[in-house]
């Protein structure tokens, strides 16, 4: 089994809280005994997890970042869904996914999977190229969600959006020129709402291949919002329809 570390309190407590049997061993900041590492320690114990010491240059030099906090795991790969089929067949009921096309900011990633998990997003899919991977820098800001929301990455965007359109998927993109709002439409079936990347939005053949183009109504002075944002406002609002037809 392949292993790779993720770091911050968040990202290794939710893999510990989950699958601690995936977890080799947890790297702490030997200086560090607050209350938070106290908690993490009992945990660690608790799942009979190994822990090491190591001093700030060791634990920097692991994760080429000296944003970790002080902790840093050791595990392996979750057995999450790692392609369409397999993630489409185990689904139950009308599927909600998110597209991201292009999105290459880790911060970004990480808060689009956060956000994903909050709203019970089935899956985050984005092209293998140029866009950013599943990184320990996305997986932190993730806060643990990398470990529950599958990221599926795909060669090729535009036939993947249609094989999702073969399995009765709705396709919605966001663009600010769109002549309907997020809130004329329907998501209660099987959907996957579709972002652009920072700054330039969808790619011509991403808008292209939607089935519909919906806009946020911005009341305010800025022009956009940051693509996690976005997600967030649609995703909840997929979620919000559903509730109501429960």
């Amino acid at each position: 089994m392949k292993s790779k570390f993720i770091f911050g309190f968040h990202a290794v407590t939710a893999r510990i809280r989950h699958e601690a049997s995936t977890v080799e061993e947890i790297y702490i900041d030997a200086n560090r005994h607050d209350r938070r590492m106290g908690e993490l320690i009992r945990a660690a114990k608790a799942a009979n997890v190994r822990i090491i010491q190591a001093d700030d240059q060791r634990l920097d030099a692991m994760v080429g970042t000296r944003r970790h906090q002080g902790v840093i795991a050791k595990a392996g790969e979750l057995s999450l869904a790692r392609n369409l089929d397999e993630l489409l067949d185990a689904i139950e009921g009308p599927p909600l996914l998110l597209l991201l096309d292009g999105v290459t900011d880790p911060h970004n990633l990480g808060a689009c999977l956060r956000v994903a998990d909050g709203a019970g997003a089935h899956a985050v899919i984005a092209p293998k190229d140029r866009a950013v991977g599943l990184n320990a820098t996305a997986a932190k800001v993730a806060s643990g969600a990398a470990d529950t929301v599958p990221y599926i990455t795909v060669t090729n965007l535009a036939r993947t959006m249609r094989e999702l359109q073969e399995r009765d998927i709705w396709l919605t993109g966001t663009t600010e020129d769109a002549e309907s709002s997020l809130y004329e439409v329907d998501f209660t079936g099987g959907c996957a709402l579709v972002m652009g990347s920072e700054g330039e939005g969808l790619r011509r053949l991403t808008r292209e291949n939607c089935d519909r183009l919906v806009h946020l109504p911005m009341l305010g002075s800025v022009e956009s919002l940051n693509v996690s944002v976005a997600s967030g406002v649609c995703l909840y609002e997929a979620r919000r329809q559903r509730l109501q037809i429960k």
